[in-house]
This record gives structure tokens, sequence and C-alpha cells, in this order.
């Protein structure tokens, strides 16, 4: 991060499909903890003014994906691809439906945020090794710079949580690709800001 970068937060697939007890995922309980430090990361880019955008998966029930082992879930139109009613969601938040895993994939979200003159993705929700790591990675591809959140997302397992922010905490990319909590973060944006 340099000074004057200016960050939207990203907030990957925190969908109600996703945290249905009834689907007893891996993923739910671990991704229920990641709530409230979303909602306080958040409010606090709200507060400097920096973009809040939630980008979730709308796929359709005949999807290639589905092909695999993965199941139809958060299909398009459907209420499990609603964004969960504990986000504190404000009206000037961006809502951004995406057909695959990264936010940046066969949607406008690069134009976006260049006409918000980001420069900085920092990137949170779930599943931390797939759909955030690929969100996480194409912001790079599109010349942003990137950071994952440790505190703010989660996978189907401590584990593999743990082993993907240690993959990406030392990268050849940093410091354009860096691994921070949330704290982090805004402690050095809002130094190198002024703020």
């Amino acid at each position: 991060m340099q000074p004057k970068d200016k960050p939207a937060l990203i907030v990957i697939d925190m969908v109600k499909d996703n945290f249905d007890d009834s689907r007893k995922l891996p993923i739910t309980p671990l991704a229920k903890r990641i709530i409230a430090p979303l909602n306080h990361l958040s409010e606090r880019f709200r507060e400097h003014g920096w973009p809040v955008v939630f980008s979730t998966d709308a796929f359709q029930p005949d999807d290639f994906i589905f092909q695999g082992r993965m199941h139809p879930h958060s299909l398009a139109g459907t209420r499990g691809a609603e964004l969960i009613d504990e986000l504190n969601r404000m009206p000037d938040d961006l809502w951004l439906p995406k057909p695959r895993f990264s936010a940046f994939f066969q949607t406008d979200l690069a134009l976006q945020l260049r006409q918000m003159e980001v420069t900085l993705c920092a990137v949170g929700g779930i599943s931390t090794h797939f759909c955030v790591l690929t969100t996480v990675m194409d912001a790079i591809c599109h010349d942003f710079k990137a950071v994952l959140l440790e505190d703010c997302s989660a996978a189907a397992s401590a584990e593999v949580h743990a082993q993907t922010l240690k993959l990406y905490r030392r990268n050849p990319l940093y410091p354009l690709l860096k691994v921070a909590t949330s704290s982090e973060l805004l402690e050095t944006l809002e130094m190198n800001n002024d703020y």
C-alpha cells in the first residue's frame, strides 16, 4: 500500500445457501465467525467514503461447474443466492452477482472500481482458498493492489484457511499482494492517508 491508496472492500459469497444449517456444510460455522469482523470493517470503510462491494454467486441450474462434484447452489434469482440478513448492507453499497468464482469474471467490477478511482481491493468472505483467492488474483491481473483479509475470510476448515494464508503471506508479488488482518489494513490505510 502506498500513500493515498483508495481501497474498496469486496465481500465474497456470503449468501443464504452457504449459511443454511440444514445443508450441514463444514464452512457454515466458520463463516458465521467472520460476519462481525466484516460488518465492522464495512462500517469503517463507509465512514471514510471507501466503496463496499458484495459479490455473490449467481449460477445457472445447468452450469458447467455442476458437472463435477459440486452440487447446484446459489442459483441466480433464488433465495439461496441472496446476501445473508446478518450482513449490514447499505443502499450505497454495490451488489454484484457473478457467474463464476472471481468477482471480476464476466462482470464490470474492474470498470466500476476504476470509475471510483480505487487502487486497492481488500477481499474477504468465503471461501479463502477458492472464490476469495480467485478474486484477489484477478484484482492483481486487473492492476489493482490486493489484500487477502485474514480475519474476514473462512474456508471449510481452519487448516485450509491457515495454509492458504501461509502460502500467500510470502509471495513474489509483495507488496502488491498482501495478507493482513482488518485492523492491520485499517491502520496502514489511515496512516498513509492521514485520516
